[in-house]
This record gives structure tokens, sequence and C-alpha cells, in this order.
């Protein structure tokens, strides 16, 4: 696992020596050219220039532990003109630079800016190399699964276009994630895809590194011959373009896989030529983690006196340049040597030293931490600063604008007023043409009454000349009682249901009294009907009750039924009249035979007033439907009238 650590840090080093060119410069020709660029009109070109000067002074400022001015320039004017792929550039650039100092938290919030902007933008490449930013800040953090998620969505958008730079990237990190997360075979697979992109665009450093890689997949997974093989040819490779990093990395992995083939000898050869080259790396603790490394091989041997000399140098180095983590795997390797050689003592005053180291360690990122949320404040104040200033200045730009919206919002208001005129009036005629809809419904409404009055007069005086006079009074009272139910029920456009049933049941009595009772009646109402809180239009049931009897029961041979079904669903109310009389198109051919040519004027009315309440009430189901009823033999059996209404409720 060191040696995996050891291998990142070389990655991070070799990323950086690619992306940023670097030259030393005298701070006042730095200062000049600073104040220079300055100097210059506010808008790309400036901002562009800002960006190039940053880049070729960064290490400058790095080494100094300050602020680069010319990014943070350039992130002002940008902010001020809105450049969101500078901004995004900035931003990036920025953010490596505090991950090179250990600064993580500081740098994924920076990268996440430059992600935003970078979004802004549309800018895919910028975008891709934003998320390969913000995915090694998480893994820098230990937050594998977002370190994930962010190269998964890099190697996406950098695959739209082609750009090989950020798939190798993005498939060489997803790979060290997989490896951290004990997905051997996964990284490894990973590993192959970004070193077959390095091999076809000649990059020998990225083939190096994905050599190393494979290599340590095929180590946790206990090949070790197919782990030292790759890693032979990373170090070939490493040594072709005389990069002493990567040979000492190189070395030590091979010395580790050694030594798990319990190969001391050639482990050793390996390890000792990894500190003969890391005398040539400018990063000490390089050679520290070195000599840790062969401490342990020789503890392995028992080699007790011989691996505390090379602990003992690891110390030395870790004291002298402050490496607090060497110190701290220095001391557990001493007192892992010190019990393994009996001295429990001594194994236990190690150990409580490196303890120490460690407990430094963690307060040491705690005041870490704290002083990157601090600057991560810091920048937000500085970002809200800069929006002040654009808001004010868009302020008095409004100012000079709103002339020109005042007028722009009385044009509006002008057409507003047009089109409100022309929806009044609109709405005033639909008023105008349902009110003559229904003084229309109310003419014939009126005129069912003299109509309905003349065919009971008529049955009146039918039924004293057959019948006797003792029934004829009894009629006669029946019906004036119907006459002040229908003149009570005529001054209503809509009566209760449980009256306009009242009156149709005294007359289906009256009818049946005077045709003999041939014929017998049923009203049935569904259980969901409260007929005192339901209206209806008056006189709507009876013409088709009137029609059924006198065209249809009258002229059967046998009992005649008549029944009334009344239902309701949703806010529709269903009346059907079915009799088993003698069918239209009989009651047609009789009637045709005693030459009768007048057509009833109920049925016509009715019509009319149900045509009109669809109208008016704009229901489009409202209808009358007329069904002729056929037996198993196909002889007629009756007729059946379905009347749909819009229901009207009394509350």
């Amino acid at each position: 696992m060191q040696a995996v650590t050891v291998f990142r840090h070389f990655l991070i080093v070799c990323l950086i020596s690619i992306s940023v060119n670097i030259y030393a410069q005298d701070s006042t020709v730095i200062a000049n050219r600073f104040t220079q660029l300055k100097s210059l009109k506010d808008d790309t070109a400036k901002v562009n220039a800002l960006m190039r000067e940053g880049r070729n002074n960064n290490k400058y400022y790095f080494n100094k532990d300050g602020e680069n001015p010319f990014f943070q320039e350039a992130i002002i004017i940008a902010q001020k003109i809105h450049y969101p792929k500078a901004l995004a550039e900035a931003y990036n650039d920025i953010g490596t630079a505090k991950r090179n100092k250990s600064e993580y938290i500081l740098a994924l919030d920076l990268h996440t800016r430059a992600y935003k902007n970078a979004e802004e933008s549309k800018d895919l490449k910028t975008i891709s190399f934003s998320l390969n930013n913000m995915g090694v800040d998480y893994r820098r953090l230990d937050d594998l699964e977002n370190a994930f998620n962010c190269h998964l969505k890099a190697l996406q958008v950098a695959e739209k276009i082609h750009d090989t730079r950020n798939i190798c990237v993005a498939t060489n990190s997803i790979g060290n994630i997989q490896l951290t997360a004990g997905k051997y075979k996964e990284a490894i697979k990973h590993f192959e895809e970004a070193l077959a992109l390095e091999t076809k665009s000649g990059n020998k450093l990225g083939m190096a590194i994905n050599l190393g890689n494979i290599g340590y997949g095929y180590q946790y997974l206990g090949q070790l011959d197919k782990a030292i093989d790759f890693y032979k040819r990373s170090l070939a490779v490493n040594i072709e373009l005389e990069n002493p990093t990567g040979m000492s990395i190189c070395y030590t992995a091979l010395g580790s896989a050694y030594q798990e083939k319990k190969d001391y000898n050639t482990a050793m050869k390996y390890l000792s030529q990894s500190l003969a080259v890391n005398h040539k790396v400018d990063d000490k603790i390089h050679t520290a983690e070195n000599y840790l490394e062969i401490g342990k091989l020789l503890t392995e041997q028992r080699k007790f006196e011989s691996a505390r000399e090379y602990i003992k140098q690891a110390l030395d180095l870790g004291e002298q340049y402050h490496f607090k983590s060497v110190l701290e795997d220095a001391f557990k390797v001493l007192a892992d040597n010190y019990k393994a050689s009996g001295n429990y003592q001594a194994s236990l005053d190690n150990l409580n030293k490196s303890l120490l180291y460690k407990d430094s360690l963690v307060n040491e990122k705690s005041t870490t931490a704290f002083a990157q949320m601090q600057a991560i404040y810091e920048v937000d104040r500085k970002d809200n600063q800069i929006k002040i200033l654009q808001h004010e200045q868009e302020v008095s730009q409004l100012r000079m604008k709103r002339n020109l919206a005042w007028i722009i919002s009385l044009g509006g208001f002008l057409v507003m007023l047009i089109i409100l005129g022309f929806f009044y009036l609109r709405h005033r005629n639909s008023q105008a043409k349902r009110l003559a809809l229904q003084l229309e419904l109310k003419a014939l409404r009126s005129q069912m009454n003299p109509h309905f009055i003349f065919n009971s007069l008529s049955s009146i005086h039918r039924y004293i000349w057959s019948n006797n006079q003792e029934q004829a009074s009894d009629y006669l009272t029946k019906f004036s009682k119907l006459m002040r139910m229908i003149l009570e029920n005529s001054q209503h456009t809509f009566v209760q249901l449980n009256n306009e049933l009242d009156s149709l049941e005294l007359y289906l009595d009256l009818e049946a009294l005077r045709c003999n009772h041939k014929f017998e009646y049923s009203i049935r109402l569904s259980n969901n009907i409260h007929p005192e809180d339901i209206l209806v239009p008056p006189l709507i049931i009876q013409p088709y009750v009137e029609n059924a009897i006198w065209h249809g029961l009258v002229h059967l041979d046998g009992q005649g039924q008549l029944e009334i079904d009344i239902s309701l669903e949703g806010k529709l109310l269903y009346c059907k009249v079915r009799d088993n009389g003698i069918g239209r198109k009989r009651a047609m051919e009789i009637k045709a035979q005693k030459a009768r040519t007048h057509h009833s004027m109920g049925m016509t009315v009715t019509e009319s007033r149900v045509d009109l309440i669809k109208k008016t009430n704009n229901v489009k189901e409202t209808n009358v439907k007329i069904i002729d009823l056929y037996d198993s033999s196909g002889e007629a059996a009756g007729t059946e009238v379905i009347i749909v209404l819009p229901v009207e409720f009394v509350f």
C-alpha cells in the first residue's frame, strides 16, 4: 500500500509538469508586468494575458506561499465582463495549486466553482477537465463515491469530443479508485484502457504510469509474476525518459513484490537500487520511505540490528524535513522490530511515539481544514463584493432604460385593454344569446301546459261518454288536483324531482283508470338519488309516458307494462321510459290506416326543450334516445326512451 501511495504522488507531479510551463523571473520584472497588464482595458484579451502570465509565474508564487495576483485580477475582470470560460480556467489553476499544498477542501471548492463556470460557458473540454480535478480532490479526501462519479462524468463528456487527454486521466483515476476499493480486476481493465490510449498518443510518461498501476493490481490479486513483469516494463520506460522519481517508485514496487515471494536477496537488490536513484530526487520523502521499506525487509529476515539502522535513517530525515507521517510510520515499524526481537518495553515506547505523531497529524488536519474553510469564506466575500459592484453598474444601466420600459409598459397596458374589451364584448354577446335561449325555452314550456290540459279534457270527455257519472266525478277530482300541481310547477324553470314524480304518478293513475287498467306501471329511483334535492324541468318526462301509453300499450293484446327508471351518474340524470307495447313500426301502421296526419305536439315541443337545455347549459351529453325493443324471435317487444339531463341541485 505504501508503494501505491508513492506512485500516486508521482502521478500528481507528472500531471503538473505536463500542464504548466514554469520559468524563474526576477520579482521586480514580475511586479512591473502585473502593473502593465492591470492598466489595460478590461476585455477578454486582458483576461487571457493575465492567465498566461499567471501560469508562467505560478511556480514563483507557489514557493512564496502566496496568492497569484495575475489569477486574482483575471477573476475580477472575468466576473465583471461575464467571461465564464476564463473564470473556469482560473479557478482550475488556483485549485490545483492549493491541492499541491494538500489543501484539499479549498481545492475542491475552487474546482467546483470552475465546473459551474465551465457549464455556463458550455465548453465541454473545460467541463471534463474541471470534473477530473474535482474527482482527484475527492480522492484526496477519501470520498471515493463522489470521486468515482466525477471521473465518470468527465469520461462521458470527454468521449463526446474525443478529448484523449481527459479520457486518459479519467480512466486512470477510475482505475485508482477501484484499486483502493479492492476491485482489482475492474481496476486493471481501466488501466489497460488508459495504457492503450497513452500508447496510441505516444505519451510515454502516461504509459509508464499505467504499466505500474497494472502491476499493483496483479500484486493485490496475488499474481506476483505478472506484477513483476509490468513493474519491469514501467521501469524500462522510466529509464528511457531518464525519470528518477519513476525509476525509484518502480524499484520499490519490485522490491515489495519479491519480498512477498520471499526472495529477499532480489528484493534487497531492487530496494538498494531505489535508494541509489532517490539521491537524484528532490523530494526526500521518497528516500525516507525507501529506508523504511528496507527496514521492514530486514526485520522480516530477523536481521533486527541492520533493520534499525535503516529505520533510524528514515527517522532522521523525518525530523530534518518535518515529515510527520514518515515519523509516525517509522516509529510504528521500529516498534514492530523490537517486538519481533523480544524487547517489548522498547516496542511499547516506540508505539507510544507513533501514536503521538498520529494525534499530532489529526490535530494538524483539523487546523488545516479550519484554515481552508476560512479561506473559502474569504473567497466568497470577495466574490460578493465584486457582485455588489456589478449590481451597482446594472442599476445605473437600468435607470437609463427606465423611460423605455415605461413606454413599453404603457403600450402593453393599452393592448391589454383592447384584449379585455374584446373579451368583454364577446362575453356580453354570449350572455345575450344565453338569455335569448332561456326566453325561448320558457315560451316552449308555457306551450306544454295548454297542450296537456287539452289532452286531459279530451280524456275526461271520452271517459264521461263511456262510463258512469260517479267514476267521471272521481276522475274529475283527480284531474283537478293534477291541474293545480301543473299550474304551480309551471311558474318555475325547475321543480323538485319529487314534485314532478308526484304529478307524473297522478297522471298515470288517471290514464290507467281511463284505459280500464289495461297496463301497470312502476317508478324506480336509484339508491344515490334524493328526489327532494334534485331539480328538473317540469313536464319533461310526461310526453314520453303519454306516447308510450297511447301509441304502444293501448293497442297491445294482453297486459301492458310501463317502467320508469331514474338514476344519477355524476352530474347527469338518466330517465328511462320502457314499455312492452306494439313498437313504433306497428304504431305508425295503425296511424296510417286511420289516415291521421296529426303529429304529437307534446313530443315535438319536448324535443325542442331538451335541445335548448343542451345549448343553454353547454352539456353535450344532454339528449333523448329512442330504442326499439325486440324479442328473441325478432318481433317488436316495445320501446325504450332514454332522456339525459344536466343535474341541478337545491343546495
